[in-house]
């Protein structure tokens, strides 16, 4: 098992790592839209999602692997109404259309819109 660690995407908030590889599959923990320069999060949630998803890029290439890996995504938004316009931005970056879930929760940390953990399979 590696804990995967890169200075281009946020450090964890707590007492977690960005993500873990075993064997083949790595384990991306959920990554808020905060800017990984200045921790803090844009105001717009698809400009967080746009962040999010970007910070998802950067620890997949950290473990050698692409959004063409990833094989499950999980995505916390809160307020479901945002769904149509978050599926814009998330295809823009996930284009295998990996298996997904979607759920509406009523806080995120640090008053995010928008998380998002993914599990992707190195090929």
């Amino acid at each position: 098992m590696n804990i995967i660690k890169t200075d281009k995407a946020p450090k964890a908030i707590g007492p977690y790592s960005q993500a873990i590889m075993t064997n083949n599959m790595l384990f991306v923990s959920g990554q808020l839209g905060l800017n990984p320069s200045t921790m803090e999060l844009p105001e717009s949630i698809l400009d967080q999602a746009y962040q999010s998803f970007t910070n998802i890029g950067e620890i997949l290439k950290e473990a050698g692997m692409s959004y063409d890996d990833v094989v499950k995504t999980t995505v916390f938004i809160t307020d479901i109404s945002k769904f149509s316009a978050v599926n814009e931005v998330y295809a823009t970056f996930f284009k295998g259309n990996p298996a997904r879930s979607c759920v509406e929760v009523s806080k995120l940390p640090k008053g995010a819109l928008i998380e998002c953990e993914v599990i992707a399979v190195k090929r």
